[in-house]
């Protein structure tokens, strides 16, 4: 029986990037969780009779909120909801199910990268028709309408078994418990060269692959161990825990630094990776080298046809604003088309849609493609394995001989977290006061040739962004790059992202924070990050 309950709006629900993020507790709010669900149901049209695909990264309270969430479905009309077995579906896999049955759209339970447990995070997005995260323009409207939400729509019955495969009835709505891997795995299977990558391992090829105790961890034992043939174990932390072991489901070099000291030991195996809570960021690391982010998207770009998925070649290159123009010089090459556009990867969905671009990249470890509208860890992995398969070289090599043919772009974000809100929107301001008088200054051997506040125009709707992160280029490729993230649920995080382009290859040896001293230093004279903030250093460097 459908339930009409009267609710009063909270004034904190606007989705950011990814949706909307907060601590568990501020989740466990009387009717909070109902109000944001309502207020999406509220701002679409359509969907009575459609399909929609829920699932999250195992995180706490996700059981609990897909429970709502499928009881206010059907009571809002639509026909059928397909979620994950045990209520787990990594956000790629989300992304395949929505696309591959032709859903009205899915709701993802899932705070990505942060931490989790009783007082962790965590986060409810929508995710439209595509595939894709939704466009600011349905977000705002959400959050518009969450302000003034008086009523929401509910069925009153008993939890659903999530961990039964098989269909049941909830109200007049069919309930679809999948396997949350069969159908991503069959996906992977048609992208890459399965055969190669088998016999890889078959040979010896040693892999070390860190779950985090998220929600990759099922996907990696049945692919990388089950269907690839790599040995028991190679997948490590592999139970998802709802307090991800106590652990940051991060995939950097903080929060996975045991797999860093690993491969940069004596002991290392042949390939390193690591993905992260929910599924869409990835870790690449080779005996004795890390991959940057910004490298590993070109690096790909570069070789992807080498997998069969990728053999007719790229439409396009497309990478956030803050990522290095190492994929720029691919593009260059090749004679495709590169997009720069604002952080998220909603602004990559449009691209994609128009076969404007293939693969797609951010500085912050997400890499995809058109397979799906969502940044994807473990494709990022596989394509990697099967890069190194099919050229018989290992990651320092295809590194290296990459760098000689493209040149290198020095790279690296600096994070500050947990920072004043008040204070680091003041050092945002003061830095978009400065941008006019910028130019033609000095700072040691780095001259700056122009400086604006990123906005974008969308190719392919002509939607503008704007206000999307301060940029400062030098002479030479040299930039710095100042933003305040929108991931974090505490405080204010400024990145800094700090690129050197060299493309002399007897310099391609130098440690990257000494390649990147000029930069750093004129991004606190620049930015004044010390007396605004009072940190005298970054939380994180990656």
């Amino acid at each position: 029986m459908i339930s009409i309950v009267e609710t009063t709006p909270y004034d904190d629900q606007k989705p950011g990037t990814s949706g909307l993020r907060k601590k568990v507790p501020v989740f466990r709010q009387k009717n909070y969780v109902e109000n944001f669900i309502q207020s999406i149901f509220d701002s679409v049209a359509g969907f009575r009779g459609e399909t929609l695909v829920i699932g999250g990264d195992g995180r706490y309270f996700n059981r609990e909120a897909i429970q709502i969430a499928m009881r206010m479905a059907a009571a809002n009309g639509f026909g059928r909801v397909i979620v994950g077995q045990g209520g787990i579906l990594s956000t790629p896999a989300a992304s395949h199910l929505i696309r591959k049955n032709r859903a009205f759209g899915g709701i993802i339970l899932s705070a990505s990268h942060n931490p989790g447990g009783p007082e962790g995070d965590f986060g409810i997005k929508y995710n439209i028709g595509n595939g894709g995260p939704a466009p600011e323009k349905l977000t705002e409207a959400i959050y518009a309408r969450s302000r003034v939400i008086d009523r929401y729509a509910t069925v009153r019955a008993v939890d659903v078994d999530l961990d039964t495969v098989g269909q049941l009835m909830l109200g007049d709505m069919t309930v679809e418990v999948i396997d949350p891997v069969a159908d991503y795995a069959e996906l992977m299977e048609a992208l890459f060269d399965f055969g190669a990558i088998r016999a890889l391992f078959a040979g010896g090829f040693r892999m070390a692959f860190d779950a985090m105790h998220a929600v990759t961890g099922p996907y990696a034992v049945e692919i990388l161990e089950r269907r690839l043939g790599a040995p028991a174990g190679t997948a490590r932390n592999a139970v998802p825990l709802e307090d991800f072991g106590g652990h940051h489901p991060d995939p950097n070099l903080v929060h996975a630094r045991d797999l860093y000291d690993l491969m940069m030991s004596p002991e290392a195996p042949d390939f390193g990776a690591a993905s992260d809570g929910d599924g869409d960021r990835n870790l690449i690391i080779g005996r004795g080298i890390f991959v940057t982010p910004s490298d590993s998207l070109a690096m790909l770009a570069a070789n992807a046809h080498l997998a069969p998925g990728y053999a007719q070649g790229l439409k396009g290159i497309a990478r956030s604003m803050p990522t290095s123009g190492a994929a720029d010089r691919v593009a260059q090459k090749r004679g495709i088309g590169l997009y720069e556009t604002p952080t998220g990867w909603k602004f990559f969905g449009n691209l994609l849609d128009a076969g404007l671009a293939t693969i797609c990249g951010e500085e912050s470890a997400g890499t995809g493609s058109d397979h799906v509208r969502e940044k994807d860890g473990l494709w990022a992995v596989l394509l990697w394995l099967n890069i190194l398969a099919a050229r018989g070289a290992s990651v320092m090599e295809i590194a290296r001989r990459h760098w000689a043919e493209y040149g290198r772009n020095y790279y690296a974000r600096h994070d500050y977290e947990d920072i004043d809100t008040a204070a680091a929107g003041e050092l945002m301001a003061a830095l978009r006061q400065k941008l006019p008088s910028l130019p033609g200054q000095r700072f040691g051997d780095l001259a700056v040739e122009a400086a604006d506040d990123f906005a974008y125009r969308d190719p392919v709707d002509g939607s503008v962004s704007e206000g999307q992160g301060v940029r400062v280029l030098f002479a030479g490729g040299s930039r710095i790059v100042f933003r305040l993230s929108g991931t974090g649920t505490s405080g204010a995080t400024l990145r800094v992202y700090l690129e050197c382009y060299e493309p002399d290859a007897a310099r391609h040896g130098r440690e990257t924070q000494e390649a990147l001293s000029g930069l750093i230093a004129a991004a606190e004279r620049i930015a004044e990050i010390s007396r605004r903030t009072g940190r005298d250093a970054p939380s994180v460097v990656t």
